[in-house]
């Protein structure tokens, strides 16, 4: 069996990672875009022919894992997409948002290319591609064993707790008379998580996969989370009369957000300011997640028990009408803007981050990880002077981080998650989804747990196990 890795190797985004069987079948294990500058050419080419993948097994919806389904199915794909039911109901929002997003920003893409004498790129897929890879989907429970290739490999999810839906994938494949058991962590969730159930144990593996995307750092202890934001709102909106403007995941992200505010404002710490969402594909994701509440911890239960709806409080609104998000460029109030994309790449938070990050009353707040080679990475990192939309743009506003908001595990919760295997029995532990010198850090602790045989997979690289 080999196992090559063609996205999210020694990086964060773009996860893709290809098993070939004994027999030959290939089975493609998520599908992601990368995202951030100098990013484009990545997403052309895949380094496979997508007609020869067998099975495409997707561990959640974000983007980074599962953007380039359509251009997968463009360019030749036919198989069938397992994933969980709510990754399929979240995806037939994201993916027919991303190709809006591919179709809107080819243009200026190309436009920068001519300016600098590349070739120029041809659309990575549009939205009847999107529609065309949504008919593949094939929803499946956690714990629902499926089969491939004749019984060769047998398959099933356990909740990894990242985002709604999200999972952990575990493969049984038979192997020259004998059996392997893969197991890929997809993303790994938070045992504390605000919204979501605790991530599952797992079974004991031969072969992990495994993010690694906070492998260096711990998070800021919960309870201090609250009192963290209600500091930002009130030096940003009360002392400094400026807005807030938070680039914010649309999925758990930004519902993470949504119910951190409504439990300060039910409990009269929320100053009498409007906050908006000021994005079409968060409101559809938070309906979404409205419908999907057996999915969550009894802590939030128990609140909407009690408030009636964690999604909604005074002051509070949702604004879908493009000239209604215009229109918010050009308020002098204090307010809250929560908008997409999280890595500010794309979306209304770029604009809204264009025309307030010059002003010394805005705050720009990360609340989640951010790639370095994107505007909330040179943001997070402290730049002087960051680009937008091809202008160069003065730093003034503040920049805080509240990376308790994280939807990724830190290295002890990584650690934690994984501590249902025996060490000793792993053969192999490849390390995914994270910056190198992360991944370093992380394979020092993981072999102080006692996991010997830690790989960090180049681009392209393959090995057989």
């Amino acid at each position: 069996m080999q196992i090559q890795f063609f996205g999210a190797a020694r990086t964060v985004t773009g996860s893709k990672h290809l098993i070939t069987t004994e027999k030959g079948t290939k089975i493609l294990l998520d599908c992601g875009l990368f995202q951030g500058i100098q990013t484009d050419d990545l997403n052309q080419d895949f380094g496979f022919k997508p007609s020869e993948i067998d099975y495409l097994i997707l561990s959640h919806a974000h983007i980074d894992h599962a953007g380039l389904i359509p251009r997968l199915v463009k360019k030749g794909f036919k198989g069938p997409i397992y994933c969980t039911s709510a990754t399929a109901d979240l995806c037939g929002i994201m993916l027919m948002d991303s190709a809006y997003i591919q179709e809107k920003d080819l243009e200026r893409i190309n436009a920068r290319r001519r300016r600098q004498g590349r070739n120029l790129l041809d659309l990575l897929y549009d939205s009847e591609d999107a529609q065309r890879a949504l008919k593949l989907f094939k929803p499946v429970q956690y714990g629902q064993t499926f089969h491939l290739g004749a019984d060769e490999v047998d398959v099933f999810f356990t909740d990894a707790a990242h985002i709604l839906g999200s999972a952990a994938v575990h493969l049984t494949i038979r192997d020259n008379g004998t059996f392997k058991r893969v197991t890929f962590t997809g993303d790994i969730g938070r045992p504390e998580d605000q919204i979501l159930r605790k991530p599952d144990p797992f079974p004991q593996a031969d072969i992990l996969i495994c993010e690694s995307t906070y492998g260096d750092r711990l998070h800021e202890p919960q309870p201090d989370l609250q009192a963290h934001l209600q500091r930002i709102v009130h030096k940003t909106c009360v002392e400094n009369q400026g807005k807030l403007l938070i680039p914010a995941f649309a999925v758990d992200r930004t519902q993470e957000l949504i119910y951190s505010l409504d439990q300060l404002s039910s409990s009269g710490r929320l100053p009498r300011i409007p906050v908006y969402i000021d994005s079409p594909l968060a409101i559809k994701a938070t309906q979404i997640m409205k419908e999907n509440e057996a999915y969550f911890n009894p802590d939030i239960l128990e609140y909407i028990e009690r408030d009636g709806d964690a999604f909604a409080f005074p002051y509070l609104h949702y604004i879908s009408d493009v000239e209604e998000s215009k229109a918010l460029n050009t308020k002098k109030e204090p307010c809250i803007i929560i908008s997409a994309s999280g890595m500010a790449e794309a979306g209304r938070i770029k604009h809204h981050i264009k025309n307030s990050i010059e002003d010394s009353s805005t705050t720009i707040l990360m609340v989640g990880y951010a790639a370095p080679n994107t505007l909330a990475g040179a943001l997070k990192r402290g730049d002087k002077t960051v680009r937008i939309f091809g202008e160069e743009y003065q730093v003034n506003a503040s920049i805080e981080t509240l990376n308790s908001f994280s939807a990724h595990g830190d290295y002890n919760e990584m650690l934690q998650f994984l501590s249902c295997q025996d060490a000793s029995r792993v053969e192999h532990v490849f390390l995914v989804h994270g910056e190198y010198e992360t991944q370093v850090a992380f394979k020092l602790k993981l072999q102080k747990a006692g996991f010997q045989h830690v790989h960090i997979p180049a681009m392209h690289e393959s090995f057989v196990v």
